[in-house]
């Protein structure tokens, strides 16, 4: 008799014991909120991952492969309006509006917008990580030499060639400041380019730039109108001013840099 309950008290504790072992989901108070995090992490990668796809087929031509800035669009990781966007507030309007001149608009349902969203918002938290600075107080740019600057700038720097303190640098330095100055002096992103295209008729159209690719290339003529043409039906010659900044990066030494940026915060 004792054997048998010996016995019977072994299988009950064993059955509880495995009742507990394969319902430990049910009685665990973290389980449920770790599904529920790995589920919510799940989905955000896959919104990400879809915005990723999306954002190389629409934007990624101007804006660059990592939203880090292409060869018309700004650097999305450093933009003002992603960094006060919540849920695509900010960017929806951009995206399906457009910017006169700047940027074409789009169709893109609420789902894709989201995706969008998330993937830029997503480079933009990726490029913070990195270390990369937001932004760089005036004063840490102010420790060049005036004199040298403006010498640098007319002389060896060969940058009056294309412009003028009292003309399209008249007052440059009241519109931007410190590390953005310092951007448009080396890397001007806003410079349109322009093109001479010589058509099969001996025809030669010029305008600004709007797009061109290894395939396309299309212009906007002085009234506005667009026109594009395959590459390989044309002849063409590309002035992109923004060629000539980059140019100068292997020669630029860090006083010219500094002196340089000192000159033009004079221009006000």
């Amino acid at each position: 008799m004792e054997k048998i309950k010996m016995r019977s008290s072994v299988l009950l504790w064993g059955t509880l014991a495995g009742v507990l072992w394969l319902g430990r989901g049910f009685f665990s108070p973290y389980t449920a909120e770790g599904q529920a995090a790995n589920s919510q992490k799940t989905e955000m990668t896959a919104h990400i991952e879809a915005g990723n796809t999306l954002f190389q087929q629409k934007c990624a031509f101007c804006h660059g492969r990592d939203a880090s800035g292409g060869e018309s669009g700004p650097d999305l990781t450093r933009s003002k309006l992603v960094q006060d966007d919540v849920n695509g507030s900010k960017i929806g309007d951009v995206v399906r509006n457009g910017r006169p001149g700047k940027m074409p608009p789009f169709d893109v349902s609420d789902a894709e917008l989201n995706e969008l969203a998330a993937f830029i918002h997503a480079q933009q938290a990726k490029a913070a990580s990195a270390g990369k600075r937001k932004g760089v107080d005036v004063a840490d740019l102010q420790t060049g030499d005036v004199a040298a600057g403006k010498k640098y700038f007319e002389g060896a720097g060969t940058c009056s060639k294309c412009h003028s303190a009292t003309g399209d640098l008249a007052h440059i330095a009241t519109k931007y400041q410190g590390l953005q100055l310092e951007q448009h002096m080396l890397y001007p992103r806003d410079a349109k380019s322009t093109a001479a295209v010589t058509l099969s008729d001996g025809k030669v159209l010029q305008g600004r730039v709007e797009y061109h690719d290894e395939f396309t290339l299309g212009i906007a003529l002085a009234d506005g109108t667009y026109r594009s043409w395959p590459v390989d039906k044309i002849k063409y010659k590309i002035d992109a001013p923004q060629e000539a900044h980059a140019e100068l990066f292997s020669k630029y030494t860090d006083d010219d840099i500094h002196n340089l940026m000192a000159y033009l915060q004079t221009l006000r």
